[in-house]
This record gives structure tokens, C-alpha cells and sequence, in this order.
């Protein structure tokens, strides 16, 4: 078998200029830009006085191989001034970790370091800049710093967290900066083409599971990565999206509603009356077309006789077919998924004709489930067209820019 395809580097060609202010939390820039380089970016470090406190401009050197700038005075630019070519050269500067002190400064446009002064003199429309808050809880919540978060933000700053947990202070709550990867992926998802800006999607993911008794059921070995993968995509294409989960072990993809789910009917009822306030649905979870028709209240037990046990299957409800025949006033644009094990081409138009849906998505799930990797095929009214092998989030951000195309019209 051939290995997998390597996962996208989501931030290839983009430069970025990580800003380090003081704080404890400089220990995850750390990790932050090794991130960043991983998915394809230069990071450009720049400290200021306070975080060197907390970590050696050494550290951020040899983790970007590039050096680090602390000093307006910095003499290395050919014009002597750092603050103007650090910010003309980045796609976007993430200040990460920022403290109290260091959004205090942004917003009233003080410039006494370089870090803050590169940020005032960055050309705004087209060097975004991104702060991720590290502080104590009680620092966060102070009406001074919710109110200079709030002017950061009408001055167009995207502000990023804070995170609640655990803080070196040995407190508890809000404040803390965002995980490494948590940036990362927020940093990913703005530079996304916003393709489903102000539009709300509705997501199914995952197997469903059948109670036999009380430790036994009906499943199947869908992962939920496909459904997960939609999921970020399309929150990163600027939608609303609500995913409707059945048992997977599966990080929520930041910024997405996550509702739990066990059995077909549970998913049925979780996404029947959500349908209708929602553009879009995307049923691609493996549910259960059958379930006992009664489930055992006890263990069903060996009995000596080696007889194994017989019980009736009865039909669980169509999610998709149902959301599909909701009236057209309540019905968002349906997208199904076919997961086969033979006759892709042919199972996927006929699942296409029977439900009544505008795009069903089909591949062969034995050869796809648990691995990280795909391939689709695209099948509607006017034909069929192969998605090529890739991974998985790949793939979903081309599914994404295929429903937009086709909701232009909507």
C-alpha cells in the first residue's frame, strides 16, 4: 500500500512576524513558531525587553533559523530601520503571547519598543495583525483591559482567545494564551477565502451505535474524520456550523457547535429541527440503517446450549431523506454521502435519485475509515467527477468550494 499524502503546508510562501511580550506564556511561542514552520511559514521572531525575561532570543533563533530582532536600534536593515521593513515584508504579524501592558500600548499607539512600534507603522490594509491575550484571570477581566480588547478590536486587530484553565499563578480561569496548535490553526483559517461567509451549516459525522443490551450494539468502523474535517473547513470558509457527533474521540474544531450524540434516532432528532435554521446540510455520517427492534435490559448470556441468540431488526428513521423533504421554505441545500465497498459510481447516483438531494459525495469506506487520507467522487444531475487522493482536510476544502459555487444561485 502507498503511504498516505502529507498533510498540507497550510502556510507555505506566507512570512509571518511572531511578536514575543513579557509574560510566562512565552514558553508556548516556543512551540508556536516550530508550528508555524512545520506548515510551510518563515517566522520572523521579534522580542520585546520583557519577554527575554522568560526566554533567550537563542531559543526563538534556532527554532526559526533566522534572527532575532529586540531593538528599534537594530542596524541589520539596509536603512537602519527595522520597524518598516519587518512589517512591509509579513503576510501578517501574531502577537502571541500579549500581555496587559503590551495591548495597553497597541491601543493607545505607544511605541517605545520595536515590537509595538512595527505594529503602528505595519500598512494595515494588508498586514493583519493577530493578538493572542496571556494574563491572569483577574487581569483579563479588569474593566480596563476589556475595554482596551474591545478598542483593539474595532481597530481591526483580530484578537485571539484567551483560553480558561490553569494559570502559573496557581489560579483558575480565564486568561491564558491559546495552545500552540490552537494558533496555528487560527491562523490557517484567516488566510481561508471566506466562501461561506454568513452561511450556517448543518454537519453529521461519525458512526451511530445500536444497543443490543446493555454492552453490546450495532456500529460500524467510520471514524468521523471526513465529517470532522468539514466541519473546520467550512468554519474556516467564515460559516456557522453546528456538528451533530455520534461516539468518536475527536477534538471539536475551534469555533464549531458540537452537539453528542449515540443512536440513529438520536441523530434524527438532533438534526430534523435544526435543518430548518440552517443553508446547508452535510450528512456524512455512517448511520445505522438498522436497530433491534428491543434492547435487551440485561447481558445477554452464554446459556450452555451454544445457541447463539436471535433478535428482530427494524428500520431506523432517513436523516438525510427527511431533511430532503422538508418543505422548501425550511430545506437547506442537501449534500449526502455514500460510503460503499463496490459499484461506487452506481450506489452513489442511486442513493442520489432516492433521497432527492442536489450532491451525493461517495468513496469506498474500507478502503478510507480511521486513515487520514481519501478520495471522492462528486456525483449530481450532470455527471460524476473524482476528487483525487489527498488528506482528508484537503479534501474538505475543496468540497467547500464546490457547495459554494453551487449555492451561488440560493
Amino acid at each position: 500500500m502507498s503511504p498516505p499524502p502529507a498533510p498540507p503546508a497550510d502556510l507555505q510562501g506566507r512570512h509571518i512576524v511572531l511578536g514575543l511580550s513579557g509574560g510566562i506564556a512565552c514558553y508556548k511561542a516556543a512551540e508556536l513558531a516550530r508550528e508555524l514552520v512545520k506548515a510551510g511559514a518563515t517566522v520572523q521572531v521579534v522580542m520585546t525587553d520583557a519577554a527575554q525575561q522568560f526566554i533567550t532570543p537563542v531559543t526563538m533563533q534556532a527554532l526559526t533559523n533566522r534572527p532575532v530582532f529586540t531593538s528599534q536600534w537594530d542596524a541589520r536593515p539596509a536603512n537602519a530601520m527595522a520597524h518598516i521593513e519587518l512589517s512591509r515584508e509579513a503576510d501578517a504579524i501574531v502577537v502571541a503571547p500579549a500581555s496587559a501592558d503590551f495591548i495597553a500600548q497597541l491601543v493607545q499607539g505607544r511605541a517605545a519598543e520595536l515590537l509595538p512600534l512595527l505594529c503602528l507603522a505595519r500598512p494595515i490594509e494588508r498586514c493583519p495583525l493577530l493578538v493572542a491575550p496571556a494574563m491572569n484571570r483577574e487581569m483579563w477581566a479588569h474593566p480596563a483591559t476589556q475595554r482596551n480588547v474591545a478598542q483593539l478590536r474595532a481597530d481591526g486587530a483580530r484578537v485571539l482567545g484567551p483560553g480558561s484553565g490553569d494559570q502559573a499563578c496557581g489560579e483558575v480561569g480565564d486568561g491564558r494564551m491559546l495552545e500552540a496548535e490552537e494558533i496555528r490553526d487560527e491562523l490557517i483559517a484567516f488566510f481561508q477565502p471566506k466562501l461561506l461567509a454568513g452561511r450556517r451549516v448543518l454537519i453529521t459525522a461519525g458512526p451511530t451505535f445500536e444497543a443490543i443490551d446493555p454492552v453490546r450494539g450495532i456500529t460500524n468502523l467510520s471514524s468521523g474524520k471526513m465529517g470532522f474535517a468539514l466541519a473546520r473547513a467550512c468554519a474556516e470558509a467564515g460559516a456557522t456550523v453546528t456538528l451533530v457527533a455520534g461516539p468518536v474521540h475527536l477534538a471539536t474544531p475551534r469555533g464549531v457547535q458540537r452537539v453528542n450524540v449515540t443512536s440513529a434516532r438520536q441523530m434524527h432528532d438532533a438534526v430534523v429541527p435544526a435543518a430548518k435554521a440552517h443553508d446547508v446540510f452535510i450528512a456524512t455520517a455512517a448511520v445505522a440503517d438498522w436497530r433491534p427492534a428491543s434492547m435487551n435490559e440485561h447481558k445477554i448470556k452464554k446459556d450452555g446450549k451454544k445457541q447463539a441468540p436471535t433478535f428482530e431488526l427494524t428500520e431506523n428513521p432517513d436523516i438525510l431523506a427527511t431533511v430532503a423533504r422538508l418543505p422548501v421554505a425550511e430545506r437547506p441545500w442537501c449534500v449526502g454521502f455514500a460510503a460503499e465497498s463496490q459499484d461506487l459510481a452506481r450506489h452513489a447516483r442511486e442513493k442520489l435519485e432516492r433521497k432527492g438531494v442536489p450532491l451525493v459525495v461517495g468513496n469506498l469506506g474500507p478502503a478510507t475509515f480511521g486513515r487520514d487520507d481519501n478520495q471522492l467522487l462528486l456525483v449530481d444531475a450532470r455527471g460524476e467527477r473524482e476528487l483525487p487522493a489527498a488528506d482528508k482536510l484537503t479534501l474538505a476544502r475543496a468540497l467547500v468550494a464546490e457547495i459554494a459555487e453551487r449555492m451561488k444561485s440560493r
